[in-house]
């Protein structure tokens, strides 16, 4: 079998592999339903677990706040968006998630609970036999989206401005002064280094990958906003698309060092060739983990000191005005860290990217170059 026949079945299984995975990828159904309380037996007053898990886990709004009017009534300040559901008995329906009415109401033989929309009869109890497939935009799509368009605009208009000759015959200005520094860190101190006589090749995907990460980053700080990064999909889906440059990055010197280690004991070999087979696919999967863990890890900080807040508040009014002033202290800390961490996981996710994708051809092509050298 010949190494592009290799790399074409490796995309193929990791593909379908994928697939297979994607329904309980995009919202993190599973860890919702164990996480998230029970509709039934709500307790009453502050639930952290609730705040927490409704803000690093998709939604079908933008939730920003809950109150109560003079009769005791709760509303709800959100922004909702449009649900697409498809199942063979109903076909195609579209509405928004405010006919929901926060999981207070059925609408259209549909009931949203814990973020997984079920078919209901008309007595409102699930309707098993029947399958509902889900591709509503959510909160993470939609900021996505955003993101998607606000760098495409930052982009095309700093090209824009060097095709005038703003930054070329004169001083980088505004924005290219802003981003200019940047794109050389990335070009200078990870492409080069890593990749070699090859790295403008890799370049357009790296700088895509870092200021995609760092945006979505940067976004899921502004209070209100989704963390997507804290998202395993996204991960997931960044890490697949790292994983195949690299398989279609690799050589016969790459696989040949898999399957047959160069001075090893002949004993060792199968334990070896194990180890490093699996190894091609452990190094997208630190990719994965990495980021997300990383990103979710933060916000978690920031929601949990300022649920000691209400906490404290809940157990002595005094209590919770003097944990205040410390929760808010330690909160800013850890955002302004969090600011770090938005940069620095955009780089290392990149920088990892660029070092696996360099030791796949490394070998032959590393040793010609050694020899001109």
């Amino acid at each position: 079998m010949s190494l592009r026949s290799v790399k074409y079945l490796l995309v193929l299984t990791l593909s379908l592999f994928a697939l297979s995975f994607s329904s309980d990828l995009f919202a993190q159904d599973t860890l919702s339903k164990e996480a998230k309380p029970a509709a039934e037996g709500k307790k009453e007053g502050f639930d952290a677990a609730e705040v927490i898990f409704g803000h690093i886990l998709d939604n079908h709004e933008y939730h920003f706040t809950s109150y109560h009017d003079e009769q005791g009534k709760e509303h709800h300040v959100s922004i909702p968006l449009p649900i697409i559901l498809y199942s063979k008995e109903r076909g195609l329906t579209a509405f928004l998630s405010s006919n929901f009415e926060h999981g207070e109401a059925n609408y259209h033989g549909y009931k949203i609970g814990n973020e997984k929309i079920i078919a209901v009869k008309e007595d409102g109890t699930e309707e098993a036999s029947i399958k509902v497939y889900d591709f509503s935009i959510t909160r993470n799509v939609v900021q996505m989206m955003i993101s998607l368009a606000f760098l495409t605009w930052l982009m095309l208009s700093i090209a824009a401005s060097y095709k005038k000759g703003l930054g070329v015959t004169s001083a980088p200005k505004g924005k290219q002064n802003l981003l200019e520094p940047v794109i050389t860190f990335v070009r200078d101190e990870v492409a080069k280094p890593n990749l070699g006589h090859k790295y403008e090749r890799y370049l357009p995907y790296l700088l895509t990958t870092f200021f995609f990460i760092l945006v979505n980053n940067i976004f899921g700080l502004i209070p209100g906003t989704a963390n997507v990064t804290g998202n395993i999909a996204f991960t997931v889906v960044l890490g697949l698309i790292s994983f195949v440059v690299i398989l279609f990055s690799t050589n016969k010197h790459f696989w040949g060092h898999i399957f047959n280690p160069p001075g090893v004991p002949g004993f060792v070999k199968p334990i070896l060739i194990l180890v490093e087979f699996l190894g091609v696919f452990i190094k997208p999967f630190a990719l994965i983990i990495r980021l997300f863990a990383n990103m979710v890890a933060g916000h978690i900080i920031i929601i949990c000191l300022i649920s000691l807040i209400f906490i404290f508040g809940q157990m002595n009014a005094f209590a919770g005005w003097g944990t205040t002033p410390v929760a808010i202290g330690f909160t800013v800390f850890i955002y302004f860290i969090e600011v770090l961490v938005a940069f620095l996981q955009a780089f290392i996710f990149t920088n990892l990217t660029a070092v696996f994708i360099g030791a796949a051809f490394e070998g032959e092509d590393h040793h010609e170059e050694t020899a001109h050298l």
